[in-house]
């Protein structure tokens, strides 16, 4: 009696066991214990060949895996919160994403994108948001910079990021407040020397330089994301292209006469009629950024994701996964866009109506896709040169840093086309 009744209890065991065939990672805001981790579960698991699914919209846009013991391990490792699921429990799931009266969509990931960040030697983390959170969600990148572009590494990736950067060598506009510090001479004289290895006689022109090949990633497949002051200069540099616009402190000459009259704003990916400010001392580039602009004071700076259809618009649907639509904003160099200068075709993803300021914005050019995600640091509202670094263990579930992440995994993503 008791060696039946033992193995009764292994049978059900291992019933129970064979039924276990699936992970779900939730990400709705109660069940997730570290949102940015669980990301990073995933691209491991991508890396490993194991098929991954994108539950969007889903209790948050939750991740469906295979039950594997190296995978529960790997997330008990990092903390990650995860559901055991049997093959019934699945097809609920997915019955339920397939139904026509559910927002929801199922898509599957097929590959761990390479990542590239372009970023100058002796960057730290914290000084870019993106790779505080690669480095925090263990996604392996390789950092690059201008000699790896002009040499057309670009192509050995899937993906490539842009932070507080600035393609129209102004040099950050710090002149203003920082021309005499230590670092900035510094900066400025690497820079110079940089150009001038690279065959360049000016900063600015080795600077269009890469923006160029930047754009030529994007047209032929590849997918950028961009932050802070990246994205405007960006687009200011392609728009500036053989138009001296540095004053001479820049460049060692005065800027071109009537340079705003022969901006090409067809050249850019996502902003057009902008003024570029003149003034040398004035930490700004052009009207595009909203940061002394805006009227909002910090206990009332949000912004909402825009809600799009899973099943007809995957693509912004995977950008905007989040476990809420409104999230606190964040300044920086570039912290908002003016929606009267963003470009009709342009997909908007964040806005704040408030200040008429568009936050989070998608487009497409040639073969491939861009984001542009203003702000410097989604958790720290204002941060300034000196400040000490976030530590994203105290914001694990951070809304503002998942949206980063969404990019991140958008391009291993099986393709489907886009309805509207």
């Amino acid at each position: 009696m008791v060696f039946r009744n033992i193995a009764l209890f292994i049978f059900i065991l291992f019933s129970f066991t064979a039924k276990a065939s699936f992970i779900l990672l939730p990400m709705d805001e109660t069940s997730q214990q570290n949102h940015l981790k669980a990301y990073g579960i995933t691209y491991w698991c991508l890396d490993k060949k194991y098929k991954a699914s994108w539950l969007l919209n889903y209790r948050g846009g939750s991740f469906l895996l295979p039950d594997a013991n190296e995978i529960r391990k790997e997330c008990q490792i990092r903390g990650v919160s995860f559901e055991i699921l049997s093959d019934a429990d699945e097809q609920a799931i997915l019955n339920e994403i397939a139904s026509p009266s559910q927002n929801m969509e199922n898509v599957i990931l097929e590959k761990a994108p390479k990542i590239a960040v372009y970023t100058p030697k002796g960057k730290q983390p914290w000084d870019d948001a993106v790779t505080l959170v690669l480095t925090y969600a263990e996604i392996p990148f390789t950092p690059i910079y201008d000699t790896e572009v002009l040499s057309d590494q670009l192509v050995l990736y899937d993906w490539l990021h842009l932070h507080h950067e600035d393609f129209t060598g102004q040099y950050g506009k710090f002149y203003g407040s920082y021309r005499n510090a230590p670092w900035y001479i510094e900066q400025k004289k690497e820079a110079e020397n940089l150009a001038h290895q690279l065959g360049f006689s000016k900063v600015s022109q080795e600077k269009v330089a890469v923006a160029k090949k930047i754009r030529d990633f994007v047209i032929g497949g590849g997918f950028m994301f961009a932050m802070c002051s990246a994205t405007d200069s960006f687009d200011i540099a392609l728009s500036a292209e053989g138009v001296d616009i540095c004053e001479s402190m820049f460049d060692g000459d005065p800027s071109e006469a009537n340079y705003q009259s022969k901006l090409n704003y067809s050249n850019s990916f996502a902003f057009k009629d902008f003024i570029l400010e003149r003034r040398p001392e004035r930490y700004e580039f052009s009207d595009i950024d909203m940061t002394e602009k805006r009227t909002v004071p910090m206990e009332k700076d949000y912004f909402t994701l825009m809600e799009f259809s899973a099943k007809w618009d995957p693509i912004p649907s995977m950008l905007c996964q989040n476990h809420t639509q409104l999230i606190k904003g964040f300044m920086g160099q570039t912290t908002a866009f003016d929606s009267k200068l963003v470009k009709s075709n342009m997909l908007i993803l964040g806005s704040c109506e408030l200040n008429g300021e568009v936050r989070y914005l998608h487009g497409q050019k040639g073969k491939g896709m861009f984001s542009f995600y203003g702000g410097h640091d989604p958790e720290d509202y204002q941060h300034k040169v000196g400040d000490a670094p976030t530590m994203l263990d105290l914001h694990p579930n951070s809304p503002g840093y998942r949206l980063i992440l969404n990019n991140v995994l958008f391009p291993a993503a099986r393709k489907k086309q886009q309805k509207t």
